[in-house]
């Protein structure tokens, strides 16, 4: 009987210290939680923002919209040989640009994606064509003389090639006539081009292609 009650006791006991532990132990626990300083999540560094990037794109789209038809002379049906349209009123500064379609047969004038200038003009033939792509002014010849061409009268010359395709006056600009490759505007073009235009302002010759409002031009 007293083995007995010692066994139980003893369980009794060991049972009560096995409590007594994890009281004492959740207690330590908490009590080290709450001395503890708590820590603080890290503030998120912020990346730094570089600007390069959005301010090339914008540039990049801003120099397109220089190259894109934002508005056109209004003229009713084709231009006929001989006539000729000009009207820069009101048109902000921007880089100068030149379209000549072989089909057509029109010169346009822009500034800024403005159209300023338009005119039927005389081209080359199939011996001697009128060259197509896009081409710097190379230089600027206000009174010029074909001497390759009999001394063919070329005022206000602005030379594409080396070779001596330019845009020019002194032709007449009429049905059945032909260059030997330049590009032959009415005489009021040729001078008003020939005043704004600077060496490097591009030409874009085409055979075929058609522009309207918010088209890119090159």
């Amino acid at each position: 009987m007293d083995v007995i009650l010692k066994w139980i006791g003893g369980g009794t006991v060991a049972a009560a210290l096995v409590l007594a532990g994890i009281a004492i132990g959740g207690r330590a626990t908490a009590e080290n939680d709450m001395s503890e300083p708590a820590i603080e999540a890290p503030t998120p560094v912020s990346q730094p923002v570089f600007a390069h990037g959005a301010i090339a794109a914008k540039a990049a789209t801003d120099a397109k919209r220089l190259y894109t038809v934002r508005r056109v002379l209004p003229i009713d049906g084709p231009i006929k040989y001989g006539e000729w349209h000009w009207d820069d009123g009101n048109v902000p500064d921007g880089p100068l640009l030149v379209t000549v379609d072989l089909q057509a047969r029109v010169i346009s004038i822009f500034r800024g994606g403005y159209e300023i200038g338009a005119a039927a003009v005389m081209l080359g033939t199939d011996q001697h064509p009128t060259p197509t792509g896009v081409f710097p002014i190379l230089w600027k010849q206000r009174h010029n003389v074909s001497e390759k061409y009999g001394n063919a009268p070329m005022p206000w010359s602005m030379f594409l090639t080396n070779d001596g395709i330019a845009i020019h006056g002194g032709s007449e600009v009429e049905n059945g006539y032909a260059s030997h490759g330049c590009i032959g505007v009415p005489d009021d073009i040729a001078k008003r081009l020939f005043a704004i235009a600077k060496e490097g302002d591009r030409v874009v010759i085409t055979d075929g292609k058609r522009m309207g409002m918010g088209d890119s031009i090159i």
